[in-house]
């Protein structure tokens, strides 16, 4: 059978009924294994895939692959059922998100899932979601069309404390109730009595994963008496340690949001398994950064988050909204400042990185330049942190973010080396997932 040609940009939407229904195997290992994945599929039709490049132990390698029941294969026996030509493009693993609430039951689900797939990435975390909009998104993620997403359900705080403000502000809109505040959107933990209290049905609505918010936890006491703090407060610091021994008892991983290094220290003591900010992401409750200080991680913080295996996720791309040389410059290079410091800090101790943008009206390709822009990451490091350490970070045990043999068949088709320029992440060619050709996504799809 005669191979078929890799589409260039303008054809690719041809191939948009392409073959391909292969069976997506899913590998749930490890300590940690979301529950959320995608159905199992019949199997397909084995594929062949020629003249292509191949991301393999940090370099690319030119060699024919195969895909046989939704996993990649250096051989097989007998002659595959449909070859493709890769023209020579160079493979590479897809992307992840790791800090997101735009996967969530709405109108506009259909268009985030879709801008998803144009930018290649396929793998995304939610760390806080209405249980009823996450469960109303079946069959829309976690199948072989749609992005894999793991969800926290709703997050654990103090009274007053964040995200409160994100729920009343939607109910006043009208477009939320009060039953999604308290024991949907977050649950209010108080005491260690309220956690024995509430932790049945915090596991009965069966979240991949358990988050947790501190903010400024070494203020906890005075944020607790002032009211204008409501918003800006979080947990009581002393009960994470047994929220933390509460989740790993019940096989999940526990996300910290944090605010300052102070915040930090308490997620990676109490044994956190991944803080879901880095300190300052945002500013200070000005979203200002008039004295960096408070937000300065220490060699000691690294070293700690470092030993003890931390997923720390970046969240700084909302510095890039700023105009370095408008009414905001000022701020804008205390953030740039302060992001490669940390930055630097942290990966000199070889803490885990994973890229998260918390966006919501875009997805991690813009946190990725982002932090590009930075120039503490080199081109092939980055791009292994966006295809290979978040995707792992986010689906832990899982065959994904490596192309090796056994792996599951997801890959991009890039025109270039992405590891010698970074703007070639872009230059998406070919989308497989799941063993499933991707038509190519609209370019009408608005960000």
């Amino acid at each position: 059978m005669p191979a078929r040609r890799l589409p260039d940009v303008c054809a690719a939407a041809a191939l948009s009924l392409a073959v391909l229904t292969v069976a997506c195997a899913r590998r749930q290992a490890g300590r940690f294994a979301p529950e959320t994945t995608s159905a199992p599929a019949a199997s397909g039709p084995t594929l062949a895939m020629v003249n292509g490049q191949w991301l393999l132990q940090g370099r690319f390698v030119a060699r024919t692959r195969y895909v046989v029941d939704g996993t990649l294969r250096d051989g097989i026996r007998g002659k595959p059922d449909s070859t493709i030509d890769l023209q020579r493009a160079f493979v590479n693993p897809p992307f992840g998100e790791a800090h997101n609430h735009n996967i969530e039951s709405s109108s506009r689900i259909d268009g985030v899932i879709a801008r998803y797939l144009r930018d290649g990435v396929f793998y995304v975390e939610n760390p806080d979601i209405l249980p009823r909009s996450r469960f109303a998104l079946a069959g829309k993620v976690n199948v072989p069309t749609g992005v894999d997403a793991t969800f926290a359900n709703g997050g654990l705080t103090s009274p007053g404390g964040h995200p409160l403000e994100i729920v009343s502000r939607n109910v006043e809109r009208g477009s939320w109730t009060a039953a999604d505040g308290e024991g949907a959107f977050y649950w209010e933990i108080a005491t260690a009595g309220d956690i024995a209290r509430k932790w049945p049905a915090i596991l009965g609505q069966h979240p991949d994963f358990i988050k947790v918010y501190l903010l400024y936890s070494d203020q906890y006491e005075r944020r607790m008496r002032d009211s204008t703090t409501i918003g800006w407060r979080g947990l009581d610091p002393s009960l994470l340690a047994e929220i933390v021994q509460r989740a790993h008892e019940a096989s999940l991983r526990v996300a910290v949001h944090i605010e300052d290094a102070a915040d930090f220290r308490t997620a990676v003591a109490a044994g956190a398994d991944q803080i879901a900010h880095m300190p300052g992401f945002r500013g200070d409750e000005r979203v200002q950064l008039a004295d960096p200080a408070p937000y300065t991680l220490s060699d000691a913080d690294a070293r700690a988050a470092a030993q003890r295996g931390v997923v720390v996720v970046t969240t700084l791309g909302g510095a890039a909204e700023l105009d370095p040389a408008g009414s905001d410059s000022v701020t804008r290079r205390a953030l740039d400042a302060l992001n490669r410091r940390n930055l630097t800090t942290l990966l000199r101790a070889g803490v885990r990185l994973a890229i998260g943008s918390d966006s919501y009206r875009d997805d991690s390709k813009a946190e990725a330049q982002y932090l590009h822009t930075l120039g503490v990451l080199s081109d092939s490091a980055l791009v292994q942190l966006w295809s290979s350490e978040t995707p792992r970070a986010i689906f832990p045990g899982r065959r994904i973010g490596t192309l090796a043999a056994g792996d599951e068949a997801s890959f991009l088709a890039l025109a270039c080396d992405p590891l010698r320029s970074f703007a070639c992440t872009d230059s998406i060619r070919l989308r497989v997932k799941d063993g499933r050709m991707l038509a190519s996504p609209s370019p009408a799809v608005k960000r």
